[in-house]
């Protein structure tokens, strides 16, 4: 039977009385986010039923690593126990953090046309403990920056902070609790950063992630005291200072009086050995030296 056609991107063509649609050179993109330790299903939108011999490859793109899952009609050897193919997807039995990252899925058909689809996987785990990052003393008047880390939470949670058990807002003048307090929270890094840190300021910190995947966790307390500067220990440590320079110099003077860095020598740098006068009677009396070379 003849087969006609229309060309064009999406063009449709008769083979033996079935129509059917070319691949077309396109990219679409999609996401899902799938709990961790149960199955996830890829789809591949660029693959098209009554495609004569289509080649498939799928690719595993996280961060800069790109590497192949599937290629050459076989799954790599990562992912031959874990996952299952077909021309419209692939299958995870069991999904795991690592896991995370872009699923690209690329189809070569008739005519060498290609069509390739991205789906960005989010494997859902629930944040950990954070930690938070505070001093225990800060200076009145300086900047103070306290941080809130969280390294398991996927997606990436964000970030609360609690003074004194109390919810710190976004806007400080928005609240009468805060409104003599100047700081600035960045709820996708977890910083709250003081500037200037006010005597108000002094309390028990402690920082929460959410990350809407199971509950919300929340850091241990940690208290930070907001106080002036100790002039009086400045000049304590300073009198100190003076005091062991003084002992060192001292030291080196008395080592320098009992000679003990200098030699006598003479003009030719030979050691010069003065001996003592004999006891002569008073006529014969005649000072004496001799040198040793």
């Amino acid at each position: 039977m003849a087969a006609t056609a229309r060309g064009g991107p999406g063009s449709w063509i008769l083979i033996l009385g079935a129509t059917v649609s070319l691949v077309r050179a396109q990219v679409t993109y999609e996401t899902k986010e799938v709990p961790e330790n149960e199955s996830a299903e890829i789809p591949c939108a660029a693959y098209e039923y009554g495609l004569r011999n289509p080649r498939i490859e799928w690719k595993f793109q996280k961060g800069s690593s790109l590497v192949l899952l599937y290629h050459d009609e076989k799954l790599t050897d990562p992912y031959k126990n874990r996952v299952r193919f077909s021309p419209t997807a692939i299958v995870f039995l069991s999904v795991t953090r690592a896991d995370t990252g872009k699923y690209i899925c690329e189809v070569v058909g008739d005519g060498s046309r290609i069509a390739t689809s991205e789906v960005t996987l989010i494997v859902q785990v629930p944040p950990s403990k954070p930690v938070a990052h505070v001093p225990t003393s800060a200076t009145i008047g300086s900047r103070i920056v306290l941080r809130c880390t969280e390294t398991d939470g996927s997606p990436p949670p964000t970030f609360r902070w609690y003074k004194d058990g109390m919810l710190l807002p976004t806007d400080p003048k928005s609240s009468p609790s805060f409104r003599n307090s100047s700081y600035s929270l960045d709820t996708t890094t977890g910083e709250l950063v003081f500037q200037p840190l006010g005597s108000s300021d002094s309390g028990d910190y402690s920082c929460e992630a959410n990350n809407n995947v199971g509950s919300p966790q929340r850091s241990d307390a940690i208290h930070m005291e907001a106080s002036e500067v100790n002039v009086g220990g400045i000049v304590a440590a300073v009198v100190v200072l003076l005091m062991v320079l003084a002992l060192v110099a001292f030291g080196i003077w008395f080592a320098y009086r009992r000679g003990f860095f200098s030699k006598r020598k003479d003009s030719t740098g030979k050691k010069v050995i003065y001996s003592q006068p004999s006891h002569r009677s008073q006529g014969e009396f005649k000072q004496t030296s001799s040198f040793l070379v």
